[in-house]
């Protein structure tokens, strides 16, 4: 028996999932299912394909400022991959970014309790899609990581000149979702990128060095 179709969670805030298929894993038709789902629920998607590695994915996940992580693994080390991930995330000082799953029945009960407690925040298992189906599954995605980024800059700015992704990233989120916030910082913001462009282009006239008069 099939579970009645869920109407789509709405986000109250500005919600970025980044989607992907684990690395050495060309089995992305459940992916691209789900993360059309989500966007038809409303979230923005930055969708990375098949065969992604753990760096390529959390590096992505902090540059664009996302809330979570959603992926398939169907071809097995399924438990190094996810607990990579959770570890880099911490590592990097992006612990608030959680990590949802899928594998089907490659990954088993066992393995699934042993992730989540881990850290990991949810993988879904084939029995939560038929309790849950597909809607209800994204629901529950979308309700746990339905929370504002970009609030309490602390710096950000001054790591605008070394292009520091993951202080951009904040900062946009802080002009989306807390323009306030952003408000406060932003003549700062002006200032840094006034100096920038008086240094590059001393540095770039001819037979004038950076300082000189």
């Amino acid at each position: 028996m099939h579970p009645t179709p869920a109407a789509p969670y709405k986000p109250k805030n500005h919600v970025r999932i980044v989607t992907a298929a684990a690395l050495f894993d060309g089995h992305d038709a459940a992916i691209n299912i789900m993360r059309r789902i989500i966007q038809s629920s409303g979230a923005e998607v930055i969708h990375l394909g098949h065969n992604r590695s753990v760096q390529e994915i959390v590096d992505c996940a902090i540059q664009e400022d996302a809330q979570a992580i959603a992926i398939t693994s169907y071809q097995g080390g399924h438990n190094e991959y996810f607990k990579y991930m959770f570890d880099l995330l911490k590592e990097r000082g992006a612990g608030h970014i959680k990590i949802f799953g899928g594998g089907g029945g490659v990954i088993l009960p066992s393995e699934i309790a042993e992730l989540q407690g881990y850290g990991i925040t949810r993988l879904y298992s084939p029995d939560d899609g038929r309790s849950m189906g597909l809607q209800g599954m994204i629901n529950h995605l979308l309700e746990e990581s339905d929370f504002p980024t970009g609030q309490k800059l602390n710096g950000e700015v001054t790591h605008i000149k070394e292009k520091d992704a993951r202080s951009i990233g904040r900062l946009i989120s802080a002009a989306e979702n807390f323009p306030e916030e952003f408000e406060r910082v932003k003549g700062q913001l002006v200032a840094e990128f006034q100096q920038q462009e008086s240094d590059s282009s001393q540095l770039l006239t001819p037979g004038k060095t950076q300082g000189a008069p």
